[in-house]
């Protein structure tokens, strides 16, 4: 019998629960530090990677799998009979979807979606197209079906330092220095209209904890065109867990949530945006 495989890139970060509900098979994106090669939350998990920056002052370099990874990913599934639907990263930050894409033709039956996102806002295409296994539905209109939705995954989060994306060469050494002067918290935007490319939105002002439930309501509040579906609340490990139920709190009291899931970012994620970086991710109609 034929089955529909669901595969993903490992940044979708949906965590263990939603990862078994929905048999979900996670390709390793790769993390290279100090001249080592690691696989993402395989070999090095986030607490390993901030330990690495705060004692020796490594910041990783992220790198997609090779075309030849993608086919040995897909390949046991062809070769069974069964069509797969991989979701990647957002072909805008990584070269993820171009190689699984050219993976997929050199096989048969494998249709490779373009999240346009990150994180959990890639993850919640992965939730969807779950959704429709489960109910039945052929590789071929899930494809048409999820990939119709990449415009609709809204992720954004707010980052309590710059000190990661400065490393990285993303932020100015002076825009970095103002915005820790100033106790400025930026909130990140990801752009599905650019293939999931980012840019800097509302900029917070205080102490974190009152920034972060300022951009949950700021996401939320009195909006009618949110599908109320499930709702992600996404961190980079958090230094002060009382945050994320405050936030979770926040969330639900503002919309009418059927799921509400909190997952940890995945290493690749967290390598370019440090700890604390909390972000509340969902559809919209």
């Amino acid at each position: 019998m034929n089955r529909v495989i669901l595969t993903a890139d490992s940044p979708c970060d949906i965590g263990k629960e939603l990862q078994q509900k929905y048999s979900v098979k996670l390709f390793p994106l790769h993390i290279l530090i100090d001249g080592k090669d690691y696989l993402d939350d395989e070999n090095l998990d986030t607490d390993m990677l901030y330990d690495l920056w705060q004692t020796k002052k490594m910041l990783p370099k992220t790198a997609a799998g090779s075309i030849a990874e993608y086919i040995d990913l897909f390949s046991p599934f062809v070769n069974d009979g069964d069509s797969i639907v991989h979701i990647s990263l957002g072909s805008g930050l990584s070269c993820s979807y171009q190689n699984a894409l050219l993976a997929s033709q050199e096989l048969k039956n494998v249709y490779v979606i373009d999240s346009c996102s990150l994180s959990t806002g890639f993850g919640l295409l992965v939730c969807q197209a779950g959704d429709r296994i489960a109910q039945g539905m052929g590789a071929q209109q899930i494809f048409e079906e999820v990939s119709a939705l990449n415009m609709k995954n809204s992720a954004s989060f707010v980052l309590d330092t710059l000190e990661f994306l400065h490393a990285g060469g993303r932020c100015s050494s002076l825009a970095s220095l103002g915005a820790n002067l100033m106790s400025i918290k930026p909130q990140i935007k990801v752009i599905n209209e650019k293939c999931g490319s980012m840019s800097v939105g509302k900029k917070y002002v205080g102490k974190y904890d009152k920034c972060v439930l300022k951009y949950m309501t700021q996401m939320l509040e009195g909006r009618e065109d949110i599908d109320l579906t499930r709702v992600f609340i996404t961190h980079a490990g958090m230094s002060d867990d009382a945050l994320i139920e405050a936030a979770k709190q926040k969330v639900m009291s503002l919309q009418n949530f059927k799921e509400l899931h909190i997952t940890r970012a995945s290493s690749t994620i967290s390598s370019h945006c440090g700890p604390n970086t909390i972000g509340v991710l969902f559809m919209t109609k």
